[in-house]
């Protein structure tokens, strides 16, 4: 194999006038040339192609060392890798961890949130920034990721919990372990969340539900509310009339645009980017439902069904139900705008229908992973049976409204 050569053959050869080679077998040859430099050389067969890699200058890599790298390459292109390509390949990494050794958390949070926050749900990805922005970004947006660790990101978490934001402080630190672990496939120069490190560090999160009526006596004093509400803006007025007999989401419902209605079919049709689930959603609409549509449609000329008095190019705000609903004497622990859902859900099981039925109609995510991963298109799953209890929910809501 190797051998030819010794220490004193190779440290006493003298340049020449032109480039000459000293074989130590198994084709690693020293290379001298007339400047004086040596170089070691290792010629090798990859896919039946002879190629040839540079090991190294001597004396800074010594006859030794030369005879053992040779045997890497060597065992490298026995099993088929190509060493050329393989150092190559080893030294774009080295070069991304150097880069990425120099990326603070805020760099690389606001990294995943542009490639990834085009597919999360409407006005997720801008909460999930703020939150960092308020929390983290403040504290340690600034350190290296490379530096992190699970004590500074306690530093952050610590203060919500002891404001009473557990649950803040939960999802922040869920943020930040995607965002770790976001940096560990793209090779950011770290090789573990250390968010694991802080379980049991906090205390366990309660869960509230938003507040919701749910009783038929307080239902029926709401709607009478709602048909006393005197704000100024029709639109947030016909906003909350229509939320009990659809029970969206408050962005779903506020976002309506006038182009997914079909008051031909009685439906309106969300299309998938705008609901949380990603998947399209169908709303068939009662016979009152469409009669308080075709009143918000009345003389509106903008894009959305109900479009901001301030800014007629979008909808009403996000606050602008839960505004009404406070103007109405209804406190945060009793009634949210997303409360109309519970009301719903709570209600109609009460009221006899199937629960599988109830839960397409509030578009949730499929549970049963089996399930969900044959589903494809559930937007018209059930259509007759969800028209048949929207309408018989309107009712029921009209018979207590009359009350």
């Amino acid at each position: 194999m190797f051998g030819k050569l010794s220490d004193l053959r190779v440290r006493g050869a003298k340049p020449r006038e032109k480039v000459y080679k000293l074989s130590d077998g198994n084709m690693l040859e020293l290379v001298i040339f007339p400047t004086g430099t040596k170089t070691w050389k290792l010629s090798y067969s990859i896919n039946k192609k002879r190629k040839t890699i540079s090991l190294g200058e001597y004396p800074v890599v010594g006859l030794g060392q030369a005879r053992e790298k040779a045997l890497a390459v060597k065992t490298l292109a026995g099993s088929g890798v190509d060493p050329v390509a393989h150092r190559q390949q080893a030294a774009s990494d080295k070069e991304r961890v150097k880069e990425a050794s120099g990326r603070t958390l805020e760099t690389v949070a606001r990294e995943w949130v542009d490639r990834f926050g085009k597919d999360w749900a409407p006005g997720h990805a801008n909460k999930t920034i703020r939150r960092m922005e308020l929390y983290l970004f403040p504290l340690v947006g600034k350190k290296l990721i490379t530096e992190l660790t699970p004590v500074n990101l306690l530093g952050c978490a610590k203060p919500l919990q002891s404001a009473g934001k557990t649950e803040t402080a939960y999802r922040l630190l869920r943020t930040v372990s995607q965002v770790l672990r976001y940096c560990i496939a793209n090779g950011y120069g770290i090789d573990r969340d250390i968010t694991a490190d802080l379980r049991g560090a906090l205390p366990s999160a309660k869960t509230s539900h938003l507040a919701a009526l749910t009783k038929p006596d307080d239902i029926a004093a709401l709607l009478k509310s709602i048909d006393q509400f005197s704000g100024k803006n029709e639109s947030v007025k016909n906003c909350l009339r229509l939320a009990p007999h659809v029970f969206l989401r408050p962005g779903e419902l506020r976002g309506i645009k006038k182009s997914w209605v079909n008051l031909e079919k009685k439906e309106i049709v969300i299309p998938a980017e705008t609901m949380k689930t990603r998947v399209e959603h169908v709303v068939p609409l009662s016979a009152q439902a469409s009669g308080i549509v075709s009143d918000a449609l009345l003389g509106n000329d903008t894009e959305y069904l109900f479009p901001s008095p301030i800014d007629k190019t979008r909808a009403i705000s996000n606050m602008a139900l839960l505004v009404a609903l406070r103007r109405m004497g209804y406190s945060n622990t009793e009634m949210t705008a997303h409360g109309f859902r519970a009301m719903a859900s709570t209600n109609l099981e009460h009221l006899g229908f199937d629960i599988r039925t109830i839960e397409l109609q509030l578009a949730h995510a499929d549970t049963n992973g089996v399930r969900a991963a044959y589903k494809r298109d559930t937007s018209r799953l059930q259509m007759q049976q969800r028209a048949t209890m929207m309408q018989q929910w309107s009712d029921w809501l009209e018979r207590l409204d009359g009350q």
